[in-house]
């Protein structure tokens, strides 16, 4: 018989060995939150992206949503940076935001967007950054390098878009308001201008695999900066109310939602408390559907 012996290729021809009384570094992580973005607002990134946003992106928000856009008065004097906070009940929520905002906004705006969602694994995380200028954010903890990373964004110019709820609503309904949006505008000194999304839930809502078409509504709120001696959480809670009322506002009419504001009377984004989910679902349902009084002509 003939025994024919493997024999390894020693280093350098083969793959070194590590000695085991030596401990192994931790290997550098190159997605999630450490995922770098800066190529993302290279001139000729921002170029593609600007071809995406208006040839691509436009398009197809325009077939799946035929948005209805609110409230550009609002913000027609605002200068950039500015920090757009909006609720958040779709994937379709970005691209919508991103092609209704005012040109001067629209291409030189960040994405603040999900570092375990967005930015899984190296593909996600590069066609994140360059269709929507996306920057990964840490959710599941406080994270300085992100906090770092928007505020240096903000103080050079770039508008920053973010939902404050962290994440998509899971049933239809608004989620408690975070601190991020708050916390950037007082420390970067810009305003935070608070949007309402209304529809994208219905049109690629969460875990729906297939959008249907439906209509989707924008509206952009006056923008707000923190009261003297207003600290973060509050500011998240004002801001919260602020969209909640242009939810009233487009469930109702201005005149109304303003009422009901001034009297602490406007519906929460976050639905009826401690109810079981056929209630909420219930609520929800009766909420759609259109409470504007019927305009008549005055006798």
């Amino acid at each position: 018989m003939s025994i024919k012996l493997r024999v390894r290729p020693r280093f350098p021809l083969g793959t070194p060995t590590w000695p085991t009384s030596v401990e192994r570094p931790p290997v550098e992580k190159t997605t999630g939150a450490a995922y770098d973005t800066a190529w993302a607002r290279t001139e000729p990134a921002r170029y593609v992206r600007g071809f995406l946003i208006e040839l691509v992106m436009r398009p197809t928000v325009a077939a799946l949503a035929a948005p209805e856009v609110d409230g550009l008065d609002r913000v027609g004097h605002l200068e950039p940076p500015v920090i757009f906070a909006a609720n958040h009940h779709s994937h379709l929520d970005t691209p919508l935001l991103l092609t209704s905002l005012p040109e001067r906004f629209r291409h030189r705006a960040v994405v603040a967007a999900a570092a375990d969602y967005f930015f899984e694994d190296r593909l996600r995380s590069a066609l994140s950054a360059l269709a929507m200028n996306a920057i990964p954010i840490d959710r599941s903890r406080v994270s300085r390098r992100s906090a770092d990373l928007s505020a240096e964004l903000v103080e050079d110019g770039w508008s920053l878009v973010i939902f404050p709820e962290g994440g998509r609503s899971p049933d239809g309904w608004g989620q408690e308001f975070r601190g991020g949006a708050a916390y950037l505008s007082a420390r970067c000194d810009v305003p935070v201008v608070p949007v309402h999304i209304e529809g994208t839930g219905r049109i690629l809502g969460k875990g729906m695999t297939r959008p249907r078409p439906g209509r989707a509504r924008v509206t952009f709120g006056t923008p707000l900066r923190a009261d003297d001696g207003e600290d973060t959480r509050r500011f998240a809670a004002r801001l919260e109310r602020v969209v909640a009322a242009l939810a009233d506002e487009r469930a109702t009419d201005w005149w109304m939602a303003r009422k009901r504001a001034a009297a602490g009377l406007t519906p929460a984004l976050t639905g009826p408390d401690r109810t079981g989910a056929w209630r909420r679902a219930w609520a929800l349902a009766d909420g759609r559907r259109d409470r504007r009084p019927k305009r008549t002509w005055p006798n």
